[in-house]
């Protein structure tokens, strides 16, 4: 199969010389996670919730507000994209490789086209052969997790690098709740409303995990199927589940681990 058959033709985006805080409410409007840039039409550079929340936490733009923050300096420049004529296997083998959640779409003109992202490709992950697969066959099981009590900014610190969007949080040995880029960018914006610029150096560090984690977090089981996996992230928009046996953690399945097996299955 074509990525053009797969990918979003609907293409939101953002030109770079806005700020942050117009993304923020493109983000929010049309639900997506990331948004290309372009300058006059052409496109120079992507812009994720991972990077906002990554650059917000930073120690270098922590007291600056998102209205003075331009997309340039958020955005990642060197942006992959691949032709709409592409085989879906060789498209998610790209991602893959090159630890990215999603690609624009050109055509023959070099026009941008589309986009796709790992939430396309979990949408082909329904249907008879994903039903033959089990979570335990491809969760992760290098866990990387937080406690309710540690600070906001070692969350970030640590997903940062482990190069993940997500992590469990966890009361001793039970499963109380989850972290993601989206909480910690908005956590990070809330932050910069609601308290003064002179006091945030210091207040930042006082924020903690079970002040901004999603609680009683939907999970799996390690005998669930791909499908119902796969049905759980179209129908919530989630785009990781922690793994539960006998009320313990015992991984995460994560729709990197879904575009995994598809290229596997692909090649």
């Amino acid at each position: 199969m074509q990525i053009k058959n797969l990918m979003s033709e609907d293409i939101i985006t953002i030109d770079k010389d806005q700020n942050l805080s117009d993304a923020l409410k493109l983000l929010r409007k049309h639900n997506v996670s990331r948004l290309p840039v372009t300058n006059n039409k052409e496109l120079v550079g992507i812009i994720s919730e991972r990077d906002i929340a990554d650059k917000l936490g930073s120690s270098k733009y922590e007291s600056m507000p998102a209205s003075r923050l331009h997309i340039s300096s958020v955005m990642v420049k060197d942006v992959l994209t691949v032709p709409e004529t592409m085989q879906l296997g060789d498209v998610a083998k790209l991602m893959l490789d090159n630890g990215i959640g999603s690609v624009p779409v050109i055509d023959g003109d070099e026009n941008m086209v589309g986009i796709v992202s790992k939430a396309d490709f979990v949408t082909l992950a329904v249907g008879i052969a994903f039903d033959k697969i089990t979570v335990k066959e491809i969760m992760s099981k290098d866990l990387t997790v937080v406690s309710p009590t540690e600070r906001l900014v070692h969350a970030r610190r640590q997903m940062i690098e482990s190069h993940i969007g997500r992590v469990p949080v966890m009361d001793v040995e039970e499963l109380v709740g989850i972290v993601t880029s989206k909480d910690l960018m908005r956590a990070f914006i809330d932050f910069r409303k609601k308290v003064p610029e002179k006091y945030q150096k210091s207040q930042i560090k006082e924020i903690l995990v079970e002040d901004v984690m999603s609680s009683n977090p939907k999970f799996t089981s390690k005998d669930a199927t791909i499908s119902e996996v796969a049905n759980i992230m179209i129908e919530t928009g989630f785009n990781g589940l922690p793994v539960v046996e006998d009320d313990q953690v015992v991984g995460i399945i994560t729709q990197t681990d879904i575009l995994r097996l598809i290229e596997k299955l692909e090649s």
